[in-house]
């Protein structure tokens, strides 16, 4: 089944089985965002956009800190790529907030070829992150990973130097 609103180019895709029946985890440990600073330098820089069920910013990163990015691995063909998630205390309590990060979480570690490179992409959620269905909202961030590339190829400012 096809989610709505998906790019025609772009599919949803299951998590591949290894030999014993699990899924092989890529991890999105390379590509977060975790310090103030970089999330503070992210908004600075940004614009705020909206979706359906979440708010989004998307800044270039400056050169000087793609050179001091951690190198390509295996697990993110997305060099110089980072997402930050966010879910303040108006999303609920504690249990819910960490379920919605989850569930983001697990839809960006299916889509990390995605990212768009070079630069900082941070997602705000709303609470119906919580309830709606899974294939919805990975509908929505693959849309929204399309959207942040797209952009970022068509401004220049987002173009990182190689």
């Amino acid at each position: 089944m096809k989610a709505p609103n998906t790019p025609e180019h772009i599919k949803l895709r299951k998590p591949e089985k290894t030999r014993n029946g699990s899924s092989p985890r890529q991890s999105l440990a390379g590509v977060r965002l975790r310090k103030h600073s970089d999330f503070q330098r992210a908004y600075a820089a940004a614009r705020k956009r909206q979706s359906a069920s979440m708010s989004w910013y998307l800044a270039p990163r400056p050169p000087q800190m793609l050179a001091a990015g951690r190198p390509r691995t295996p697990q993110c063909d997305s060099a110089g790529a980072r997402v930050g998630l966010t879910a303040g205390k108006v999303l609920g309590k504690a249990h819910e907030r960490n379920r919605i990060k989850r569930r983001m979480r697990d839809v960006l570690r299916r889509h990390l070829d995605l990212l768009p490179e070079g630069a900082d992409l941070i997602l705000h959620p709303r609470r119906v992150v919580l309830t709606m269905e899974f294939l919805k909202l990975e509908a929505e961030i693959v849309r929204i990973l399309a959207q942040a590339r797209a952009e970022k190829f068509a401004r220049p400012s987002l173009v990182s130097p190689v």
